[in-house]
Order: C-alpha cells, then sequence, then structure tokens
C-alpha cells in the first residue's frame, strides 16, 4: 500500500515542497539509497557532488533502517534533522523509503518540519492528536 501511495502521489508533493523558498533539495530515497523521484531547486547549486550525494543517501537510508529497532519502546520516528553551517537536513521516513529535505540554514526546524509533514499527508505524520 505504501508503495501504491508514493508511486502515484510522491511527485507532486516534492514538487510542492520544493516550491518553498527555503528548500534547496527534496528527494524519496530508498531502502539502497537511491534517489526515486524529486531533486533539487531550479535555483540551487548542488553543495555534493553525485558520488557524494549517493555516499548520502545510502548512508540515510541504513540510518532510518537501523532507527526502526526502537520504534515498540520509543515509538516511531517522524522525523530527523540536523542543523549544519551551510544547510538544514530533514528526513521523514516512510516504510522502506524516506524523504530528504535540504533546506537553506535559518530556518525555524520544528516548524519547518510541520509544515513537510502537512505537505506529505496523513500518511506520512499521523500526529493529528498534537
Amino acid at each position: 500500500m505504501a508503495e501504491d501511495f508514493l508511486i502515484s502521489d510522491i511527485k507532486e508533493r516534492i514538487d510542492d515542497i520544493l516550491s518553498e523558498p527555503e528548500i534547496r533539495f527534496c528527494g524519496l530515497i530508498d531502502g539502497n539509497g537511491g534517489l526515486v523521484a524529486g531533486g533539487f531547486d531550479n535555483k540551487a547549486v548542488p553543495m555534493l557532488n553525485d558520488s557524494q550525494r549517493r555516499q548520502l543517501f545510502q548512508e540515510l537510508a541504513h540510518r532510518v533502517a537501523n532507527r526502526q529497532g526502537f520504534d515498540s519502546d520509543l515509538g516511531r520516528v517522524k522525523y530527523s534533522s540536523s542543523r549544519r553551517e551551510n544547510a538544514v537536513m530533514m528526513s521523514f521516513p516512510f516504510g522502506t523509503f524516506v524523504v530528504l529535505v535540504i533546506a537553506k540554514p535559518g530556518i525555524n526546524i520544528d516548524r519547518f518540519a510541520w509544515q513537510i509533514l502537512n505537505k506529505l499527508g496523513r500518511q506520512w505524520s499521523e500526529f493529528d492528536s498534537l
């Protein structure tokens, strides 16, 4: 079911996220670290070369898979983020996939993460009670 949803709907949602001026990159990464959909904002200049991006995607897929081992005790991860000097990176797990968002460094991470969860839809957030 998750794959059917992603295949039919993710490109439109990623385009919606990429329309935000703070976003540099938004992509759907599979469990092997492959970019399935998405890419850079048309004004963004990539900070990493192709090889570095592949490594980043693979490491992200690995980290997301490893975190799922704690879900029964801590609950599912809704999103993870890291603030770097030149960018903010956020990941939003969904089954064996993850949406990676790279934004400009000055954003409010929590507020922006909730906006992205809202754009991704109920399948991602399931935080209706908050």
